[in-house]
Formats: structure tokens, sequence, C-alpha cells
């Protein structure tokens, strides 16, 4: 997510660092430098202009002149222009006062509506809610089945309608007797969409806001098509007053400039963004968080949260006790790389981390090699308990029986037991080193299951 823009915005951070003193004349050309950044990563011109006249009247200042830093001073005010494009808080969703509260999900056909449908779901039952999902989309072949299959993996009911039930007003009528009957407190109204924008559909979605009364009316948006979402977006909401947008496909090559447009241009909230393919790849939208990402600032909250979610804590904790009293076994190497793997991919984790974007290039992109972390847990299940606890006692016969049963080979068993060696010896210093020292103790506060080295990284 903003990557390509991030980039851009560090090299003119980086040169504004350079200059000893900050003048309107490099100030100008850094700013014609951030304007081209911004239309490049196809935020709509009214925001790239809004930013920039903001950006320029502060920056210009006395006080910012004649700061020992001008360049970090810069980089602040530009972080919080970004917040205020958008938006000063996370805008959360809405919920009648009597339930069931209902959130009508709209948007043109292949945004990815039927999927941000089950992944909303998904991620309401997380808040302790009891979502019911309905399919209304009558005209795309097995549209309705597409969502039938989502709600069964993610084990929420949906409601398919009575024999005979097939015009839309009729399902969502069937849907908020079975929600009331059933105790569900949310309903979930996956709406019909197409190609483009026509008046047969937004007749059909008036009617269905006036019989359902929703609290929430979400556009979904795929971030790929840029300002052809903004656009949408702008339409659907003078025609039905769209309450939120969910972004999805931001883990692609998307460019930004949607996100960072959505909200000037219709006045609504990005509420959600779609972050991969699976059905908790889902997360609410933080303005503030968004913009330290683009300015290469990590995302620490979101990493914090993350680990929260996927992590025993009662384990970590014994991991982190272990660790300082140098008794981690391989064994426990294992148990933490599953962890690890609950969070998603690492690669996205360690772009969170604060001091990421000033890495070098081939640093940043580097790949984590998911299978070689399979090869390893395979590696270490072929072990018995005593060689887990033990490494010692893996002469040459044990380690080619282990390279037979995790179908791996002999130079695979050794990598992995002298990285294990080497990671122990690291973890001593380390430990030593900061066990009682601030950081030591922020390090124990998160709790973070992490290795101190990622098997497979820049593989």
């Amino acid at each position: 997510m903003f990557e390509s823009l991030s980039d851009k915005l560090q090299r003119v951070f980086k040169n504004l660092r350079g200059e000893g003193k900050l003048t309107p004349e490099n100030m100008e050309a850094a700013l014609k430098e951030i304007r081209i950044a911004l239309l490049e990563a196809d935020v709509h011109f009214r925001v790239v202009k809004q930013l920039i006249e903001a950006v320029k009247l502060k920056a210009m200042g006395q006080e910012v002149m004649q700061a020992l830093s001008p360049g970090q001073q810069v980089v602040k005010i530009v972080h919080e222009e970004l917040v205020k494009i958008l938006g000063q808080h996370q805008a959360k969703l809405r919920f009648a006062n009597e339930p069931p509260s209902v959130i009508m999900m709209v948007g043109l056909q292949g945004s990815g509506k039927t999927t941000s449908t089950a992944k909303l779901a998904k991620w309401l039952v997380k808040q302790g809610r009891t979502p019911i999902l309905v399919s209304v989309d009558i005209y795309r072949p097995a549209a309705r089945e597409q969502l039938a299959v989502l709600a069964r993996e993610i084990k929420i009911p949906i409601w398919i309608g009575e024999p005979g039930e097939n015009r839309p007003s009729e399902l969502v009528k069937g849907a908020k007797i079975e929600a009331s009957r059933a105790g569900r407190d949310t309903i979930l109204v996956d709406t019909a969409g197409r190609l483009h924008i026509d008046e047969e559909l937004m007749v059909e979605l008036d009617g269905l806001k006036a019989q359902l009364n929703p609290t929430e009316i979400l556009f979904v948006a795929d971030a790929m098509t840029g300002q052809d979402a903004v656009k949408s977006a702008e339409q659907f909401h003078q025609r039905l007053g769209i309450t939120g947008v969910v972004l999805t496909k931001m883990d692609g090559d998307a460019r930004g400039g949607a996100a960072l447009s959505i909200r000037t241009v219709t006045g609504q909230p990005l509420k959600f963004v779609g972050l991969g393919e699976k059905p908790d790849a889902f997360e609410p939208f933080h303005p503030d968080r968004a913009a330290q990402r683009i300015l290469g600032m990590g995302d620490v909250m979101s990493l914090i949260e993350k680990v929260s979610e996927a992590v025993d804590q009662k384990q970590a904790e014994k991991m982190q006790q272990k660790l300082l009293d140098d008794e981690f076994t391989l064994e426990d190497f294992r148990d933490q790389l599953k962890q690890i793997r609950k969070l998603g991919p690492l690669e996205n984790l360690l772009k969170m981390m604060p001091g990421m974007a000033n890495m070098p290039k081939e640093m940043k992109n580097a790949k984590v090699d998911e299978k070689e972390l399979t090869r390893i847990v395979a590696i270490i299940d072929s072990m018995t308990q005593g060689e887990r606890n033990n490494p010692l006692l893996l002469n040459g016969g044990r380690r080619k029986r282990i390279a037979v049963g995790s179908g791996t080979t002999v130079q695979d068993v050794n990598n992995l037991v002298k990285q294990y060696q080497e990671m122990r010896k690291m973890m001593k210093k380390l430990t030593g080193g900061l066990a009682g020292g601030m950081l030591g103790k922020r390090m124990a506060k998160m709790k973070l299951p992490f290795p101190t080295s990622f098997p497979g990284f820049g593989r």
C-alpha cells in the first residue's frame, strides 16, 4: 500500500535533509517534486492542489525556515496535511439503536463487493456482533452461490430465500424476518452491480434503501482503478448518499491515489481496506497510520494489533523468559515460526517496522520464502523430543534420518542447526545487553513472537 508514492516522497525529504538551510528556492523545488509524486500516484488534482497550498503556507513560515532541522519540520507538516485529507479520525461503523442494523454493500461489478461482504461479516464477528448475509444480485450468474460458498467458509449464516423468493425486495424482507427470529443483530446486503452505472441499477438500489433504512451504505471500490473508483464513488454518493468506502486490492499495484482522493471528492470517509484474498485480509482504515506509511514511518500500532490477535500471550511470555534464561530449544523455535505464520506474509510485517523506508532497496524489497518456513517446521517435526531439546545429539546418522523423514537434504538440516545456534548466541548477547534497559522492557511488553532472523529472508 502506497509503496511507490512513499519511495518518491522519501527521496524528496532526503534531498531536503541534505540542505544546510531551508530557503524559498529549495522549498519550491521540493513542493514541485511532491506535486509530481502525488499526481503520478493518481491522486485527484483538486486534492493535490489543496495539499500543496496548505504545506507551502505552513512551510514558508519563519518558525520552519529558522528551525534547526527544517527537513524534519516539512515532513511533520506533510504528515499533518495528509491526515487532514484522509480524515482526522478512524471512521467507525454505525449501528441502529434497535437491532437488526442493516449495512448495504454497493458498487460496480468486479470491484470485490461479494468478497468484501464476507470479509466484513467475519470482522464483525471478531467485534462481538452476530451478522447474517443475504445476496440480492439476481442477475449475475452464480453471484448468490458465491456468497453462499464464502458464508460456509467463514461459518456465518446466510439467507438464501424461500422457494419462489427471487426478487431483491422479497429476499431482504425474508432476511429481516430471519434475523429477528435467529437473534442476529446485523444484516449485510450484497447488492447487484453493473459494469457501468445505469438508471435501472440506481432505481433498484433506491428502492432497497427505502425498504431497509440502512445504517450504513458502503461503496466498494477497486483501488487498482484509481480515479475511476473516485468518480464512481462520487456518482453513487450523489444518488444514494453513501456513508463510507471500502477499498479493495490495496495489497496490489495500486498507486494509492484513490485512498488519498476519495474522502475529499465524496465527503465520505474510507472505512475499510482489503489487503488480500483471505477472509481476514481486511482491516479498518486509520488515517494517521496510513499517513505514517506514506511517509515511511512504519505502522507500529497495526503491527501490535496483528500480534495481539494472532499470538497466545501466555506462550509469548513463556518464550520471552526462555530467551532471557538461554533455554530456547528447537521445539520453541518451531512454535515461534508457527505463531509468526498466523500474522500473514512476513514482508508485509517488515514494512510496518519504523525505519524500513531508510533501508537499502534490496532489503526493503526482500521476499521471505514461505516454503522455507514449511521446510524448517518439517525438519524439526522429524526430530525426537531429545534431539529438539539438545541439538548436540545430532550426529551424522541422525541428521540423515531427519532429512529423509522431512523430505529435505542433510545440508538443509545442517543449515537449520547452524542458524539456530547462531540465533542462540545472538539472543544471549542481545538479552544480556537489553534486559535491564528501556528498549528491553518495551520489547518484553510488546511480546512480539519474532525470532531474531527470518528463515528464507532475502532469498
